[in-house]
């Protein structure tokens, strides 16, 4: 595997934290990427949930809707208020 143009910054990172481990630079990347590949993706919250967590203690009146699936009216641009 050859991975071209990565920034110096980037490199010198790698670089160290190689040095840090007491391996070269092939060692580093590889266990970088066997971690990469083993760990589990990470899921993410929705948008509405996060939201709803964010004001847990507001007293929602009741619970906010999941919007997944629903369709957006685009807003009448161009058309001045009160006409």
């Amino acid at each position: 595997m050859i991975v071209r143009n990565i920034d110096d910054s980037v490199k010198n990172a790698h670089k160290a934290r190689a040095s840090l481990h007491s391996w070269i630079m092939e060692e580093e990347a590889r266990q970088i990427l066997q971690q990469a590949v083993n760990d589990p993706p990470q899921t993410r919250a929705k948008l509405v949930t996060l939201i709803a967590a964010r004001f847990a203690d507001e007293s929602l009146l009741e619970p906010l809707p999941e919007w997944r699936g629903h369709t957006i009216a685009p807003m009448a641009l161009g058309v001045a208020l009160g006409e």
